[in-house]
């Protein structure tokens, strides 16, 4: 009687251990997909900045300062790739192209012909849409983040994460640009 009592037991700790490990698992790829959109949205953003920032040069060729600087954020924005640096190291990145956003946004309020534009409104239409779906994403992989690493701290969760090497994830935490910059149409 006494051996099944340590068999049950055995089974009912396995058990539980599988149980958690595969929420691990499902956890992990949960993130890595949430983390597919964001990237997806990210490079959507950069792809719209080269016909952005043709179009105002058309129209303020004298702003080459903040041309330079939108440019060379979004090269470093683009090197910033997720598997070669932090994460934190590519959310700096996409901090400084959001900068450099906000001031080519700027120039473009001395320039209402520019703003008539329709190729301008639309590509600003599109930028603003893509920021707001990189915000929808970064909330939603931060959230899924916290979730982990909540339960990768617990016990005795915390004793699966590290016997199967279940690794910190940080949070993707950027300038928020539809909420820190504003970015307004005019039309």
């Amino acid at each position: 009687m006494e051996l099944w009592l340590v068999v049950l037991l055995i089974v009912v700790v396995l058990g539980a251990l599988a149980l958690s490990y595969n929420r691990f698992v499902t956890q992990v790829a949960s993130i890595d997909a949430t983390w597919g959109n964001i990237d997806a949205q990210l490079q959507r953003r950069h792809d719209l900045i080269p016909n952005l920032v043709a179009t105002v040069k058309g129209y303020a060729a004298h702003e080459e300062q903040t041309f330079a600087a939108v440019t060379d954020a979004r090269a470093q924005a683009v090197a910033a790739v997720p598997d070669v640096v932090p994460v934190e190291q590519q959310a700096r990145a996409e901090d400084a192209l959001t900068r450099g956003l906000t001031s080519l946004l700027a120039v473009t309020e001395a320039y209402p012909e520019l703003k008539a534009d329709r190729h301008f409104r639309d590509l600003q239409r599109q930028l603003i849409e893509t920021e707001d779906r990189i915000s929808a994403s970064r909330r939603l992989f931060n959230l899924e983040v916290a979730a982990y690493e909540r339960r990768r701290r617990s016990v005795p969760s915390n004793v699966v994460a590290s016997a199967f090497g279940f690794a910190e994830r940080r949070l993707f935490e950027i300038e928020d640009a539809a909420a820190a910059h504003a970015v307004e149409v005019g039309f």
